[in-house]
């Protein structure tokens, strides 16, 4: 099975998917099929930050460079607490990781 994922790791996701399918726990690859499962949560974690950064700077050029505010700083503003909303709103649990976030 290892070989599998380290071959061609579409393949693998496809395979143990179906083998999650069937319910057939003796052909899951529990190793690397955990440690996938782990990377999903810091993916979305590390899509929160990024999301924070941008709407962060975006909201400081805003209040200390009002010569130079634009469109697209209000349209990156309102999109990026958009994003964050509708991430919290799919995963609440996210709200523990601010403080780890800042």
């Amino acid at each position: 099975m290892n070989k599998l994922y380290d071959q061609d790791y579409f393949a693998w996701t496809q395979d143990q998917a179906d083998v999650l399918r069937r319910r057939s726990a003796t052909e899951i690859d529990w190793d690397n099929l955990l440690d996938e499962v782990e990377s999903l949560g810091r993916t979305q974690r590390r899509e929160l930050h990024n999301r924070l950064v941008i709407l962060l700077s975006h909201i400081l050029k805003w209040e200390r460079q009002p010569e130079l505010r634009s469109r697209s700083w209000s349209v990156t503003i309102a999109t990026q607490q958009k994003q964050i909303a509708d991430l919290m709103e799919e995963s609440p649990s996210l709200k523990s990781a601010l403080p780890e976030t800042y």
